[in-house]
């Protein structure tokens, strides 16, 4: 307890007091460093009062220095911290005059959130927090103090006065909120071995705090919580991740949430789990576009395209997989729309321009917001978008895989069959644990969903070229016969049936990746009410698939030798340039590649997208198919030449 007495003093000599009028930057620092000290206030002071009597002269004493210099300090933050002053007095007041720990800390609370406001503190997580990487930051950069359970006994811990903070410790956890542990890991606790860790950046940094906030709840709480969780009692409480991170389990028992702190262990351990509405999201978009317009006008360049990034990501992208079963070209004019706005955002537009293009944008959000809302809550709507969204992603694999079955059966090398299967049964428990990975383990962000699609989908080109040269060469009778005989007695080589298993593999995975998130967001706009409508639009669907594949296979293979292969070589191959296209897009939208708009027809179901980028990779695409075919051709004409 000793290193908090310092506390006030050091942490707050780094912050001298300054005018927020002539220094706003300062300002918003030292505002930051109120809210971290009522937080203290909040949790500390109940402790060590109690029903008039100070428990603690010490740190009694402490908690009245901390108040004292929070109205000090607002004193002096211009007019807005003047605003603020009055709620500091009576906080100074009440504690002085020994009030229950309840109305303390309501007080303090009430302060900070007010702090908050007024000043723009970062109260919540820009995006939600990769649980996984934090897991490895907190080994990384605490266990050697906290323990690597949290139960402050690390190899460090022995050596540390004051002892290293036991995250286990229920009493006092459950006063923390997620934002008192954040502001924690930044600014540190002065006079004590907790040093800030600003030099991780915000995300990691809230990615920790709610890793440390989740180290004392097991799995019953947590499936307790999430029981909880889903009969919507406690949504009213906490409709997004600023709720989330803002409160604590007494504060949430205290709003008539039955076991809060369950609830807690569920929606820290899975804050993708939070409920957002469509206008919540695109709500969101429509602030990062405003901000990206600001940061464009002030001349950072690079943060307004980091912004209209995180715009479509975590705004537009959410909301994409429902509105293209209601309203597609919606979703096609506002994707068009926005990556005309990155690259007039690179190429330093004017401002009128992009407040121009913006406002364009927003206009779309009407659009689908009125779209949207027109479909909610119709049962028969909530249905279909639900077989669409497994009908759309699966044809295209079912297609490709029934293709490679049918391709190898008629092969006769039945030995192969087994590792198509492999490839594709190995998908489809991959998709499970992505299923699971999204609902437990860590919110999978839009840049994570793009990426993968992407870095998939050209691997899929890629390997399907592979193959299309392959099948090319045996296109004819004369040439499959040859093959045959070749390998009668043997197997396939084991470069072309893991070839065959790659495809199998890339395509359903690609497409089972896409459809569990959808049907995620699905589920959490729908809710447990609209389950037996997802249901029903789920399993119609893969009836229709399962239709769909067995006619594939059969039509195919009714086909001549030399046709049937000729036929499926083909499609491969227009395969491969879709995915070369669709790869490029898919990376785009992630912002790891430029997108430079030209003027070009959209054939999505072709993987054809108006950029210089996409085109040209399917330009490439092109070129090789057209090398695989040219190649005989050539190979003849040489042979024959004197």
């Amino acid at each position: 307890m000793i290193g908090r007495r310092l506390f006030a003093l050091l942490l707050l000599a780094a912050a001298p007091c300054t005018h927020a009028q002539d220094s706003p930057e300062p300002a918003a620092q030292q505002a930051q460093l109120l809210v971290h000290l009522l937080d203290y206030v909040a949790v500390d002071y109940p402790e060590f009062v109690r029903d008039g009597q100070v428990l603690d002269a010490a740190e009694y004493t402490e908690q009245r220095e901390f108040a004292g210099e929070v109205a000090r300090r607002l004193a002096v933050l211009g007019d807005k911290g003047r605003a603020l002053s009055p709620a500091a007095t009576n906080l100074v007041a009440a504690i002085d005059s020994r009030a229950a720990g309840a109305q303390v800390a309501a007080n303090a609370l009430e302060l900070r959130d007010a702090i908050i406001t007024t000043f723009g503190v970062v109260s919540s997580p820009r995006q939600s927090p990769d649980l996984v990487a934090a897991a490895a930051v907190y080994e990384r950069t605490c266990a050697a103090c906290h323990g690597a359970t949290g139960r402050g006994d690390g190899p460090a811990a022995a050596a540390l006065q004051p002892p290293p903070s036991d995250f286990h410790d229920d009493a006092r956890m459950a006063q923390r909120s997620v934002f008192g542990l954040y502001n924690t890991i930044t600014l540190g606790v002065a006079g004590t071995a907790m040093t800030g860790f600003r030099q991780l950046d915000e995300d990691a940094r809230w990615a920790l705090a709610f890793h440390v906030a989740t180290l004392r709840h097991d799995a019953t709480q947590r499936s307790a919580g999430e029981l909880a969780w889903r009969s919507g009692a406690a949504s009213a409480a906490l409709p997004d991740l600023a709720a989330l991170v803002a409160t604590d389990a007494r504060a949430l028992g205290a709003r008539g949430v039955a076991d809060a702190d369950s609830v807690l262990a569920y929606l820290l351990s899975r804050p993708g789990a939070l409920t957002r509405s469509h206008a919540a999201h695109l709500a969101e978009a429509r602030a990062l576009l405003k901000s990206a317009a600001e940061r464009h006008a002030a001349g950072d360049i690079g943060s307004a395209g980091d912004l209209a990034v995180a715009a479509y990501l975590q705004g537009f992208e959410p909301v994409e997989a429902l509105l293209d079963t209601r309203a597609p070209h919606l979703r096609v004019e506002v994707e068009g729309r926005m990556q005309q706005l990155r690259q007039s955002l690179r190429s330093n537009a004017s401002a009128a321009e992009i407040a121009t293009q913006v406002s364009a944008i927003g206009a779309s959000f009407d659009a689908v917001e009125k779209a949207l809302g027109e479909s909610g809550g119709n049962a028969r709507a909530t249905a279909l978008s639900a077989f669409l969204i497994l009908f759309r992603e699966g044809l295209e694999a079912i297609l490709v895989v029934a293709a490679v079955l049918a391709l190898v059966l008629r092969s006769g090398r039945r030995e192969a069959v087994a590792y198509v299967h492999l490839g594709w049964v190995g998908a489809l428990v991959a998709g499970a644990l992505t299923w699971l990975a999204a609902r437990a383990l860590v919110d999978i962000s839009g840049a994570t969903r793009e990426i993968t699609e992407g870095v998939s989908a050209l691997l899929a080109c890629v390997i399907l070229l592979y193959v299309g040269f392959w099948l090319h060469g045996k296109s004819h009778a004369q040439a499959w016969n040859a093959f045959i005989s070749r390998h009668l007695k043997g197997a396939m080589t084991g470069r072309a049936v893991w070839a065959l298993a790659g495809v199998s593999f890339l395509a359903v995975y690609r497409e089972a990746f896409e459809t569990v998130l959808f049907y995620e967001t699905l589920w959490a706009q729908e809710g447990a009410a609209g389950a037996g409508n997802i249901a029903l639009g789920f399993f119609a669907a893969l009836a229709l698939l399962l239709a769909v594949g067995v006619a594939i296979f059969r039509y195919g293979m009714r086909l001549p030798i030399g046709p049937f292969f000729a036929v499926s070589a083909l499609f491969m191959a227009i395969l491969a340039v879709v995915f070369a296209g669709q790869g490029i897009a898919a990376l785009q939208e992630a912002g790891v590649l430029d997108a430079d708009v030209v003027g070009f027809p959209r054939v999505e179901w072709l993987g054809v997208f108006p950029t210089a980028q996409t085109l040209a990779a399917q330009a490439v695409a092109l070129g090789v198919v057209a090398a695989i075919y040219l190649r005989p051709m050539l190979a003849r004409r040489l042979a024959r030449a004197p």
